[in-house]
C-alpha cells in the first residue's frame, strides 16, 4: 500500500473543499481499502465522510422514498418503510454480501463500487479501466462472468452492485452536493458504459459527493422482489440477477419495472420486457414472452455463451414470482 495522508470530515462543507482539492471519500471502505492493497487504487489524500449527516431514510413528498448515501446496507435492509414499500431493496441488499460487510457497506459506496473483473484487480495485466489505452485481457481471457450487454472493444467488465439493479428497476434518482451546489441525476445516467472511455465510471464531478438516491412515488399496490444467480449460495456476485417491480390492478399489469444484474457493464434496464407487460394479465405465457426479449442485443465471449438464456430464465422466474403464477 503506498502512502496516503488522513483526515476526517467534520462537516459537508469541509468534506467537499479536501474533494475538491483531490481527496477521496471513504466511509465503510470495503471496496476502497482493497483496492488501496492491491495497488488498483493509490490516492494521496482519504477524507473521511461517515460523521456527515447523510445517515437517514424518509418519505417524500408524494410517496416515494429517500435514502441517505450512508445509510449501511443492514440499515437500508432493515429499515421498516425499505422493506414495506419496496421489498426488492431489501432482497437486493441481504443476497448482496456477509453480514459483517452489510454492517459496514454505505448505500453510496455500494452503488460506486468498481468491478470484480480479475483483471482489472491485477496490476500486472491489461485493463484500459485501470489504465487507459493499455488494453482489455479479459476479450481474448477468461471472461465466464463478464458482460454480455453494453460492452465495447474496450471493456467488458460487470457492474458488481446489487442494489444498483433495484434502484435501476425502480427508476431512482441520485442526489449529489458538490462545491458548486447540488444536483439530481437520474440513475440510468449516473453509471456509464465503458465505451472508449471505460475509466470513467460515473458523471460525478471533482470534489462531488453523493447525498442520498430517492424512490420515486409508484402506483399501488405494487409487489417487487430480486432474484440472483451466483455459483454458490454464500457470498457471490451475481451471474445473473433480476429486479422486477409490478403493479395489477384488476387483474392487468399496468406499470412494469425489470432490470437486470450480472449481465451488463452496467446494471441493465430491460424496457423491451416491460413493454410486453404493460396491459397484459399474467399468465405462464406472458412470462415467457416477456422474458424472451430480456437478452435482446447481447454480445456473448467465448466463456459466457450461457449467459443469454440464463438471463432469459432469471427474468421469466421472478416474472412469475413476483406476478403470482409460480
Amino acid at each position: 500500500m503506498h502512502p496516503f495522508a488522513y483526515t476526517r470530515a467534520s462537516d459537508t462543507r469541509e468534506a467537499l473543499n479536501a474533494g475538491r482539492r483531490g481527496g477521496r471519500y471513504i466511509a465503510g471502505g470495503t471496496t476502497l481499502v482493497d483496492l488501496m492493497r492491491e495497488t488498483v487504487e493509490r490516492p494521496d489524500t482519504l477524507v473521511d465522510i461517515s460523521g456527515l449527516p447523510l445517515r437517514e431514510v424518509r418519505a417524500t413528498e408524494g410517496g416515494g422514498l429517500r435514502i441517505g448515501a450512508l445509510m449501511t446496507m443492514a440499515e437500508t435492509a432493515a429499515h421498516p418503510k425499505v422493506r414495506a414499500l419496496y421489498p426488492v431493496i431489501s432482497e437486493s441488499l441481504e443476497l448482496s454480501a456477509s453480514a459483517q460487510l452489510r454492517n459496514m457497506a454505505t448505500i453510496g459506496g455500494n452503488i460506486m463500487q468498481r468491478t470484480r473483473c480479475t483483471y482489472f484487480r491485477d496490476v500486472t495485466a491489461a485493463c484500459n479501466k485501470r489504465e487507459p489505452g493499455s488494453g482489455c485481457a479479459a476479450l481474448k481471457g477468461h471472461n465466464r462472468t463478464h458482460a454480455i450487454l453494453g460492452t465495447s472493444d474496450a471493456c467488458v467488465a460487470t457492474h458488481p452492485s446489487d442494489v444498483a439493479v433495484a434502484f435501476a428497476a425502480l427508476e431512482a434518482t441520485v442526489h449529489l452536493l458538490g462545491p458548486d451546489g447540488e444536483r439530481r441525476i437520474p440513475f440510468a445516467d449516473f453509471l456509464l458504459r465503458p465505451g472508449s472511455t471505460p475509466n470513467r465510471e460515473q458523471v460525478l464531478q471533482q470534489g462531488e459527493l453523493i447525498a442520498a438516491v430517492e424512490i420515486p412515488a409508484l402506483p399501488r399496490p405494487l409487489k417487487s422482489g430480486y432474484l440472483k444467480v451466483r455459483d454458490r449460495q454464500s457470498y457471490e456476485f451475481a451471474l445473473t440477477s433480476a429486479a422486477v417491480a409490478l403493479h395489477i390492478r384488476g387483474g392487468v399489469i399496468r406499470e412494469a419495472r425489470v432490470a437486470a444484474g450480472g449481465v451488463g457493464t452496467v446494471p441493465w434496464k430491460l424496457p423491451a420486457v416491460e413493454r410486453h407487460l404493460v396491459g397484459e394479465r399474467p399468465s405462464a405465457a406472458l412470462w415467457a414472452a416477456a422474458a424472451e426479449k430480456a437478452a435482446d442485443g447481447a454480445r456473448p465471449l467465448q466463456y459466457n455463451r450461457f449467459k443469454p438464456e440464463l438471463l432469459r430464465r432469471t427474468v421469466e422466474r421472478q416474472l412469475r414470482v413476483v406476478g403470482g403464477t409460480k
